[in-house]
């Protein structure tokens, strides 16, 4: 409450110095020869409180009016019955403030009129130019409180988007998880039975892709070059499954200055392998190249006979989640006999 209290005395100090200066200004442009002298000065000084009351009167009662219009009664709700209202209620506030003030002095301070003889036509006109005033004051106060619930509301909405895009683009890059896991496991199943040292090198290189996994998952870019140690990794991890019916190759010479949703390159390889048949005959070969601000992923076309069942995670996964990121899209291109992914290239300070 104490800290309170200085804040609230400065505030009411700013309010009445604020109405003073507005008070000096009407009576400037009312009755510039006041200034002419002291003695005019304080002849002329009534009508200066008058005007400061009726300005303190007005400013703070339309102030509050229009801060409880906008607890009660928002903007973005019903914009026109709002203004409407502001411009109804504001204007039988001033009269009701300014008749009854014009009243008072007219009759106890300038001695206008007596008591039993009032000149209510005169002092009803003067409560035009006070309702004007109060009227200009209120299209200031409501545009401003329009404009900052509009911005309120356009910041509100932006956060809630951003929020919900965060959200939605966590959840696919979770997918990736336990479905490499899931695959990974499956391959080393198979070479348990096939061949026990190379389910042993197997162990150790999937460990070590495993642990990039885990480092990227709540990325939202990883480098390229990063990317690309993964994806060698990964294809040699799947030469040892394969030997002579996988063959790759690598060539990209700007890797440092760009990069990839993470696992991007995981999910297109780990696609071509398992809808791709591999044989000595036809064996599978991957090529992974750069051209400008390209990254072109390309495989030999060998459908299997019997396609795996989709999973629905690969390339709408790797689709959506460069949607979050960038206008460009992932352009996939095939014929006869080669499969090809075109990935925009990105930069770091994406993010």
């Amino acid at each position: 409450v104490n800290s309170q209290n200085p804040f609230r005395t400065k505030k009411i100090t700013s309010f009445l110095l604020i109405n003073l200066g507005l008070a000096f200004a009407i009576q400037l442009i009312l009755c510039p020869q006041c200034y002419t002298s002291i003695a005019i000065f304080i002849e002329g000084l009534d009508d200066l409180i008058y005007s400061f009351i009726l300005s303190s009167f007005l400013s703070g009662g339309i102030g509050f009016i229009v801060a409880k219009a906008d607890e009660h009664f928002p903007w973005l709700d019903a914009p026109f019955s709002r203004l409407i209202f502001d411009i109804l209620v504001v204007s039988a506030y001033t009269f009701i403030v300014s008749f009854c003030l014009a009243t008072i002095f007219s009759i106890y301070v300038w001695d206008y009129f007596k008591l039993e003889e009032v000149g209510w036509k005169a002092i009803f006109e003067s409560t035009k130019l006070p309702i004007t005033i109060a009227l200009i004051i209120t299209l200031v106060l409501t545009s401003r409180s329009f404009l900052m619930e509009w911005r309120q509301a356009a910041i509100d909405a932006e956060q809630m988007r951003n929020e919900r895009l965060s959200w939605q683009y966590q959840s696919l890059k979770d997918q990736l998880n336990p479905h490499f896991l899931f695959n990974s496991l499956n391959v080393l199943s198979n070479l348990v039975y096939e061949d026990a040292d190379q389910a042993n090198a197997f162990i150790e290189k999937l460990s070590k892709i495993y642990r990039y996994v885990l480092d990227v998952q709540y990325e939202e870019l990883a480098g390229l070059d990063r990317e690309l140690a993964f994806a060698q990794n990964y294809l040699e991890l799947q030469e040892l499954r394969f030997g002579s019916k996988l063959s790759y190759v690598i060539k990209v010479n700007e890797s440092a200055k760009y990069a990839l949703p993470p696992l991007t390159l995981q999910l297109l390889l780990e696609n071509a392998i398992k809808h791709n048949a591999a044989t000595k005959d036809k064996p599978l070969i991957i090529s992974i190249t750069q051209e400008n601000d390209l990254l072109k992923v390309t495989n030999t076309f060998n459908p299997r006979a019997s396609e795996p069942e989709e999973s629905g995670i690969g390339l709408k996964n790797i689709k959506e989640r460069y949607g979050f990121l960038t206008d460009r899209e992932v352009v996939i291109e095939k014929n006869e006999a080669l499969f090809e992914v075109n990935l925009p290239l990105l930069t770091n300070t994406l993010s």
